[in-house]
């Protein structure tokens, strides 16, 4: 299996060689040009995570990188993690079979209960949050989202806390799914292999007249497991299965609504043994005025459920949160826009001697509200931004978010951007109410503050030419109040030897490019290159070594490329190529490795075959289990 997939490689380079470099005689056809968009429509995309509103990508001031949705099917990408990759300013690592590390701008912890302790990420799916306030992060492994209803990934590296809140330190993500009006018809989609199982989805469209339009969907995941780092089974395969709908109905050109929602059940293999399900509805209505006036509401609830069966560790959290924001503008140069949320998570966990949050059960609230204002101090050439958030949270109380961005179009094709923000993260279960014998002795801390970020960054975005574009953003980030863990002997309220504070601080900074190129009609490439550093220091002699390693394990250098090309007879050859440099904590040696995507398209139906970690039999990513090498294969029809 190894030669055949290494010789369909080499083939599929020899092929990309003689078609990048043949005689264009021959008339290209509709279907040889790729369906990606141009880079003019490329930077014209409209994004909404910078603020809050939408804007076209050249014009953000921010280090923000989109991902397409024709990004995502060329990928060959099976689950939204993998999808991630794509997004060179992101920090992507598969720990095991169902489990991942992603991070912006650094602090991917070391691993816990099979999830990194990555903290510092804000993930949104529709505008609704996936963070848990267990540890102030992500489960990805429960992260279902049929991949072809997504219709763009928006990425932002940097703090984003002037509008999005607590945990939008050191980045950004909303998964922004299609319309239902864009998905009507039948979609399935069937593949099978030797790391994925087996994968099924099937999705119908339909509408009721011209105002509404509507989807249900459903799918199924089986993956084995990974391997120990010299072989053999770890035993974390896992099986999930999800639904949903999602309902768009437009009345009139004034007024939109939306309504959706998903149930997943799964079980995953590990140490621990774990089952989950989960439940959400999100409900949207949009009340236009005019195009630069709307005011949108939306309230979503979110159920989630974890039961790690051998430790009869049980945790369930139920989120209600209520969100509205009005944007206006005030006079020629001003566009304001202010908001606020309300957010109630009651989480309740069964408790075991080795491992406990106490209290149990806890009600997390969460009140805030923003303001900003753009102002076009020179009209479609320099805006400056400004705005804050006041935020109150359970643990630590009131915390301030203020932000100044400036964007100087210099032409219609450059763009220099600068930006000063503070962001806080919000202290989570772990920091302030855990007791954990089992962990070393180590003991939550019921004044925990929140962790803080001052943010200095400069950007510029240029398209030298017709068919590329370039981004390139520098940072300097400064923290204090990070997360350690002090001796303390028997003075903690739990009488355990080690305890959570506030004892570190800390700088990062780094470079980060992205290019996009359409190189022929075929051929597009797109990629980018992150340069990264971080240096910690503790800020008392109680404070444990081990403190810097927990909150980063982060390599220097990262680089991607994406290939995309069409070849004749309808046929597709799409490469991912990843390098990584080594993780200096929990140290994983600095690897290359490749993906691979071979597909014959033409109109309804779609065939491919996938490899992935092609350069190596097995490769360790982030902690000791180590991903294998694989293929699947994938047959999808649309009607």
């Amino acid at each position: 299996m190894g030669l055949l997939i290494r010789a369909l490689g080499i083939a599929g380079l020899a092929i990309i060689a003689t078609d990048a470099f043949a005689q264009h005689g021959a008339q290209t056809t509709q279907d040889d040009a790729l369906k990606s968009m141009s880079m003019e429509e490329l930077m014209n995309v409209e994004v909404t995570l910078v603020s809050k509103r939408p804007e076209r990508l050249a014009d953000a001031a921010s280090a923000i990188q989109v991902i397409t949705q024709e990004d995502i099917r060329r990928s060959g990408a099976s689950t939204l993690p993998e999808a991630l990759r794509l997004a060179s300013n992101l920090m992507v690592a598969q720990f095991n079979a169902h489990d991942w590390a992603i991070t912006a701008r650094g602090f991917n912890g070391v691993p816990l209960s099979n999830n990194s302790l990555a903290d510092k990420l804000l993930v949104m799916i529709d505008g609704r949050s996936i963070y848990t306030p267990l540890f102030a992060g992500v489960f990805w492994d429960v992260q279902g989202v049929v991949l072809d209803d997504i219709d763009r990934i928006e990425v932002v590296s940097g703090p984003g806390g002037a509008l999005w809140g607590a945990n939008a330190v050191n980045g950004v993500i909303n998964i922004v799914t299609k319309s239902a009006r864009k998905t009507q018809g039948l979609y399935a989609t069937a593949a099978a292999g030797t790391l994925l199982e087996d994968m099924a989805a099937v999705r119908y469209g339909s509408h009721v007249g011209d105002s509404l339009f509507y989807r249900v969907y459903a799918q199924r995941y089986d993956g084995y497991s990974s391997n120990l780092p010299h072989g053999g089974d770890a035993k974390d395969d896992w099986r999930m299965t999800q639904s949903g709908f999602r309902m768009d109905y437009q009345p009139s050109d004034a007024n939109a609504l939306t309504f959706q929602g998903d149930a997943y059940l799964g079980s995953e293999g590990g140490p621990a043994g774990v089952l989950v399900n989960g439940q959400n509805v999100l409900g949207r209505w949009t009340h236009t005025y005019s195009v630069e006036s709307d005011v949108t509401v939306q309230l979503y609830i979110d159920h989630t459920y974890r039961n790690f069966t051998i430790q009869s560790l049980r945790d369930a959290v139920t989120t209600y949160d209520l969100d509205a924001q009005h944007r206006f503008a005030l006079g020629e140069r001003h566009r304001l826009l202010w908001g606020g949320n309300i957010r109630f998570a009651r989480d309740a966990v069964n408790n075991v001697p080795t491992f406990l949050i106490v209290p149990p059960r806890r009600t997390l609230q969460l009140f805030s509200g923003f303001v900003q204002d753009e102002i076009g101090v020179v009209p479609d050439r320099v805006n400056v931004t400004l705005g804050t958030k006041l935020e109150h949270n359970t643990y630590s109380g009131l915390e301030i978010q203020p932000s100044a961005r400036l964007a100087w179009t210099l032409t219609q094709r450059q763009t220099v951007w600068m930006a000063i923000s503070r962001a806080v993260r919000a202290p989570s279960r772990f920091d302030a109410d855990l007791v954990a014998p089992g962990l070393g002795g180590l003991a939550g801390n019921p004044d925990f503050a929140a962790e803080k970020v001052v943010a200095y960054e400069l950007g510029y975005r240029v398209q030298p030419v017709d068919n590329v574009s370039v981004s390139l953003a520098t940072f300097t980030n400064r923290y204090t109040d990070l997360r350690s863990i002090d001796v303390v002997g028997g003075s903690s309220p739990s009488s355990l030897p080690f305890q959570f504070a506030n004892d570190q601080r800390g700088t990062s900074s780094g470079v980060e490019l992205s290019t996009n190129a359409q190189l022929t009609p075929r051929w597009r490439i797109r990629g980018g290159y992150t340069y990264f550093e971080k240096r910690l220091r503790p800020t008392s002699a109680n404070v444990l070594p081990v403190s810097a390693d927990v909150e980063g394990n982060d390599p220097r250098n990262q680089l991607l490329l994406q290939s995309i090309m069409n070849l004749p007879g309808h046929t597709q050859f799409d490469v991912v190529t990843r390098y990584v440099d080594s993780l200096p904590n929990y140290p994983v040696p600095q690897y290359v490795t490749s993906d691979a995507r071979l597909g014959w398209e033409h109109r309804a139906f779609e065939f491919s075959v996938v490899g992935r970690n092609l350069w190596r039999r097995r490769q360790q990513e982030f902690g000791i289990t180590a991903i294998p090498r694989s293929v699947y294969g994938k047959i999808t029809v649309r009607r």
